[in-house]
């Protein structure tokens, strides 16, 4: 990947509904991006969260800066619920030449 690229990665809680049972992404991602994380949504006070209930915990890439764009997590996900997109940097172009 080259500098400068930035890195987009998309998780579709739809399809990503149980992550923390999952961690396959977690589990083959050289980077470290990812972060399971309960669902604020979903917490219940002095109350234990389900890892096998649908939406309890969320997927998150904090770590985004850490992103190889290696599209290992994208081939290994079962739910087809992740999607990394890398916007390569522009060339720089130069500002157009004032005729005087």
């Amino acid at each position: 990947m080259h500098m400068g690229s930035k890195v987009i990665i998309a998780v579709d809680f739809q399809k990503c509904t149980k992550p923390f049972a999952c961690k396959k992404c977690i589990d083959i991602c050289p980077g470290q991006v990812f972060l399971v994380t309960p669902n604020p949504m979903m917490f219940r006070k002095y109350q234990p969260v389900d890892e096998n209930q649908p939406g309890s915990y969320l997927l998150l890439a904090p770590m985004i800066l850490k992103c190889v764009g290696c599209m290992e997590c994208v081939k290994v996900c079962p739910n087809d619920a992740l999607k990394v997109m890398i916007e390569q940097p522009k060339p720089e172009t130069q500002a157009p030449q004032r005729l005087g």
